[in-house]
């Protein structure tokens, strides 16, 4: 027997097959669609709060004009999925959905509370916890006032208690990517 030789130019010059094309063609389009997907997920992963989106910062504007008084109702920030309230302490902003099982609470005038139409929980104007199924008070959002430079003036502390207003001119913006739990009631 002899043994057949081949040299390296008759390997490199040598015709692609129809098999090994169709193997080729199916290795890169599975590899294009790997790394496109890869790419999508990636992006999908990312947080992109923008202004004015929900988990950034919204700027409610000018104190003064944007905290209802100490007697008048709560005020409802749809944007920011927030009540606006001032009590003898300070101002609250309060997260707008029910910590029960999510449902979308309202103030009522008649009975000066909070109440969640789907189950029963009442809070009171501040966020606490009245009575109903729900496991704890209501939550609360990081409120920052910031005078006319940007600079800060004051924030909530980490308990979430209200916050008094440094100046009827203070810029008022509620950062709903920071959200403090209410309190654990019974």
């Amino acid at each position: 027997m002899h043994a057949i030789t081949v040299s390296e130019s008759q390997i490199l010059n040598a015709p692609v097959t129809r098999r090994e094309f169709l193997n080729y063609a199916f290795l890169a389009s599975l590899g294009i669609f790997f790394v496109t997907l890869g790419g999508a997920t990636f992006l999908f992963a990312l947080p992109r709060f923008g202004a004015g989106e929900f988990g950034s910062v919204f700027n409610l504007g000018v104190a003064g004009d944007v905290i209802p008084p100490l007697t008048a109702a709560p005020s409802p920030n749809t944007p920011a999925r927030s009540w606006v309230m001032q009590t003898e302490q300070g101002v609250l902003a309060l997260y707008n959905v029910c910590p029960h099982l999510g449902c979308l609470y309202g103030w009522q005038e008649v009975t000066n509370r909070f109440e969640c139409p789907c189950h029963g929980s009442k809070y009171q104007k501040d966020g606490t916890y009245i009575s109903g199924p729900a496991p704890r008070s209501l939550d609360r959002f990081v409120i920052r006032f910031t005078d006319v430079d940007g600079n800060d003036l004051a924030e909530t502390n980490a308990k979430g208690e209200p916050l008094p207003i440094p100046s009827p001119d203070a810029v008022m913006a509620v950062d709903t990517a920071k959200i403090i739990l209410g309190k654990q009631h019974g």
